[in-house]
């Protein structure tokens, strides 16, 4: 087996700063710290600085920051942490999320397509801008759809620099949460992988096969019911190689390599016809044919399929 490359978010290049939080404080030092800076999201979309790569790579990116005072107004705020003292230019520089109103989103930058949606773009961010990104994700859903108290419906107020909410009424505290899923990049015996299409992407999107664990039950045997209910394959073999956060809305996704059981003998892979329309089995040569020819699309540069995918293909596929 290879070793995989540092996967989306695995490192640690953003410090949380957990203790910070509960300061009621906070906001009024961080907005007094000249180092602090402000990324601004609208709609899940982020503005972006991208450096133009070579013909066929996916393009380098990084998150446009501001200084607080070119931020005027925002609909909530969230401290993210600080970022690593190593991080060059940056470092040790406190980072807050800004989500902005239609209105004050227009004010910042009123070119709607500079607003990126980073999981739809052929751009590659850094570990640190990775981090941040989805950190600013996960929590910009989460305030979204926690306006009022899962209990009983009253009002919830921001707590700990936008880490929980409380009610209220029943001053009940809400914190984010994060629904596991599996995601398996899966080999036969021929070390073809299995790949499957869903029926809302375009017609040639193809990506690994993944599904949420459900309730009591471990991640192995998840990945193990999932990929039998979506392709009718059977796995063995199966080997965990990381985690990728994957806020879309609040998932995180757990990988693993497995092999096709061999003891059920070849397996041609049938769609549930639910989860995927589509599914077979891919060589090498008619995924680098494919992308040459313009008539495949495989998962972008942020997410662990992509790289469960290159570690099976043996080196990033966007430049085969």
């Amino acid at each position: 087996m290879t070793t995989l490359p540092p996967l989306p978010e695995s490192l640690f290049p953003v410090d949380r700063d957990g203790a910070s939080r509960d300061n009621p404080d906070l906001f009024d030092l961080l907005w007094a710290n000249p180092q602090t800076r402000v990324l601004p999201v609208h709609r899940g979309r982020v503005l972006l600085e991208i450096q133009p790569t070579q013909t066929g790579a996916n393009s380098q990116a990084s998150l446009r920051l501001f200084e607080v005072d070119q931020i005027s107004s925002a609909s909530f705020r969230v401290y993210l942490g600080k970022v690593n003292a190593m991080d060059g230019q940056l470092a040790g520089a406190p980072i807050v999320l800004a989500a902005l109103t239609d209105n004050s989103a227009t004010l910042l930058e009123p070119d709607s397509e500079l607003w990126h949606d980073v999981r739809k773009s052929r751009v590659a961010l850094n570990e640190r801008d990775s981090a941040l990104y989805l950190s600013a994700l996960a929590m910009t859903n989460f305030h979204q759809n926690h306006i009022h108290c899962s209990h009983c419906g009253k009002p919830t107020m921001i707590q700990q620099g936008g880490w929980s909410r409380r009610c209220f009424d029943d001053n009940r505290q809400t914190f984010p949460r994060t629904d596991p899923a599996v995601i398996v990049a899966v080999s036969d015996h021929e070390d073809r992988i299995l790949l499957g299409s869903q029926g809302v992407w375009e017609e040639n999107r193809w990506s690994i096969l993944a599904g949420f664990v459900e309730a009591g039950e471990s991640l192995t045997a998840a990945a193990v019911r999932e990929v039998e209910e979506e392709s009718g394959v059977r796995i063995g073999d199966l080997e965990y190689v990381g985690s990728q956060a994957w806020p879309f809305p609040n998932s995180l996704m757990v990988g693993f390599r497995a092999k096709a059981d061999p003891s059920v003998g070849v397996q041609q892979p049938t769609p549930d016809g639910v989860e995927l329309v589509k599914v077979r089995w891919f060589t090498r040569t008619e995924i680098r044919e494919g992308l040459a020819a313009g008539n495949l699309i495989l998962p972008g540069p942020i997410t662990i399929a992509r790289v469960l995918i290159e570690d099976w293909f043996g080196g990033p596929y966007d430049v085969a």
